[in-house]
Order: structure tokens, then sequence, then C-alpha cells
């Protein structure tokens, strides 16, 4: 129940902050104007209520070969708030935090929305709070940005019982760059991340006070790179499709990893401010006990 309240507490302010900016007009939509490279104005809010559902029947073993095992279902919300605070719109700062649930154990992949939590087949509740800053470096090239995010687990660990999320403190930054062409009916956009997971070892970890499965990450970078090609069939509608290739380089807790995912979405501009995306991945290779599941996710954005 703790969970639910934080989810409808964001979702409130969400619908306020829609409220407050019904009146606010823009020459075109935003989904137009403000493609993920750009950076907000002075004044400038950004809002997003972000939601997916990822679920899985299938893993690797410790090589790439896939193996069947009991449906795991794993849920988050990601909250993202930002303003633009430069006269040039050169840099922004915002918070994130994301609420997470997860199942184990075969149950069906919506029974995670009860945000059930437990010692033996479920675990939800807020796991992370960033402080994040997003940055324009070069004057003259607008579709080129960076943000960067410092996350911070707050959920509590608990011995012996499923994961729930990263016990890592995790520094990531995030590189966009977009171009628009074909008499802006077709945008080409690429993103690479560098995040940082650093903290205690899993083998130094106290299994008698200690959760060892979510301390797997740490001491390890994180390179997802990813390219979404998208087409507008309208001003206020865009369709895209996307590929992301994922590494988790070892850097000192003797673990790595590395993932192929594809997926197709859309995003659609409801009104002047809210704008509302739907997108389905599938995580089609994988190495050293990767997931090969698929991930549902639905988004809403506030930008005025």
């Amino acid at each position: 129940m703790k969970t639910k309240r934080i989810l409808i507490t964001a979702l409130s302010i969400f619908v306020m902050a829609i409220g407050l900016a019904q009146d606010e007009d823009s020459g075109k939509s935003n989904i137009q104007e403000f493609t993920p490279s750009k950076l907000l104005k002075k004044g400038q809010w950004d809002i997003k209520f972000f939601n997916s559902i990822y679920t899985q029947t299938e893993q690797t073993d410790s090589g790439s070969k896939s193996v069947t095992i009991d449906r795991q279902t794993f849920f988050t919300n990601t909250t993202e708030i930002f303003t633009g605070i430069s006269k040039n719109s050169r840099v922004n700062i915002g918070l994130i935090f994301q609420v997470r649930a997860n199942t184990y154990g075969g149950a069906g992949a919506l029974e995670v929305l009860n945000f059930k939590d437990n010692t033996t087949d479920a675990r939800s509740g807020l796991t992370t709070i960033a402080p994040s800053i997003r940055i324009q470096p070069f004057k003259n090239v607008a579709n080129f940005s960076f943000t960067s995010s410092f996350f911070i687990p707050v959920f509590e660990d608990v011995p012996n019982a499923p994961y729930l999320d990263k016990r890592s403190f995790f520094w990531e930054t995030k590189f966009f760059y977009d171009k628009t062409f074909g008499g802006n009916k077709w945008q080409i956009f690429t993103e690479a991340d560098l995040g940082y997971n650093f903290g205690e070892k899993s083998v130094d970890a106290d299994p008698a006070s200690e959760n060892i499965s979510e301390r797997f990450a740490n001491n390890s970078l994180f390179v997802p790179l990813s390219a979404f090609l998208s087409y507008f069939p309208s001003s206020k509608s865009t369709v895209f499709v996307n590929a992301q290739q994922a590494f988790l380089f070892d850097l000192g807790n003797d673990f790595d990893q590395d993932y192929t995912q594809l997926g197709f979405g859309g995003k659609y501009q409801l009104t002047k401010v809210l704008n509302l995306e739907a997108s389905f991945g599938k995580i089609v290779r994988g190495n050293n006990f990767q997931g090969l599941g698929q991930t549902f996710s639905l988004g809403l954005r506030a930008l005025f």
C-alpha cells in the first residue's frame, strides 16, 4: 500500500502540473520541437511519468544458451522533473525518482501491479532518488547534449529476500544527438550511456544482514548504446523503431554481461502540454544469466 501511495502522489503532482499549464501555447507540437537532445528554456518545466513492465520466462545460462525459468516480472515507474535555469537554454537541473515492484515464482505478469512486499516471492517500494543536470556543451550544436545523474539507493536492505533493485550508488551520464531530415518527416536519434555502479562487493556482504543478490553489479561499468529512427506522419504524432546493445563490464566484482534489444513505439501530442508515449521491446540475445524477456512501456510527459 505504501508503494501505491507513492505512485498516486507522483501522478497527482503530474496532473496538477498539467492543469496549471493548459494555457501555454507553442507554434508546433512538443514532440517535434523538444527532441530528446534539446534543453528547456529558462523557467520551463518538463515532467515525465514513465511506466514499464518487463516480464521473462527465459534467460541465458552462464554462456548464451537459452533456458526456461519460472516467470519473473519487474515493474518500474520513473518520474523525472526538470526545469531550465539558464537564459541561453544550455543548463537544466532536475530530480529523478524510481518506484519498483517485482514478482517471482511464475505469477502472471500483471500480478506485479498489486505491489506486494515480502521475503518470499514479491518486493516493492521507492528504490532510488537522483539529482540530475542537463547541459548543452556546444553553443552552435543545439541537438547535442548530455544528462548526468547520481542515483542514491533509499530502500531497506533485507537479507534473504528477493531482488528489488541494485544496491549501488550509480553515477550515469547519457549523451544525446539527433538529426532531422526528409522535410522534417524523419529523425535519427542516438544515445550513448556511461554508468558506473559502486559500493560493497557481493562477496564481501554479510548474508545475515545484507541482500547479496542486490550487490551483483557493484564495481562495474554499464554501457548501453541506442539508436532510434522516427517518422512523423503528422505534427502531432511519431512512430519509431529502435535498437540497443548494452554491456556490463566487470571492474572488480567478477561479473559481466551483455544483451541486444530491439523495439518499436509511438508518441502522440494529446494537448498543447501533454503527450503520450507507448513502446515495446524484446531482448533477442544475451550472455551470462541475461533475461530474454519483453518490455511494455507507457509514459506521459507534460512540457510547459
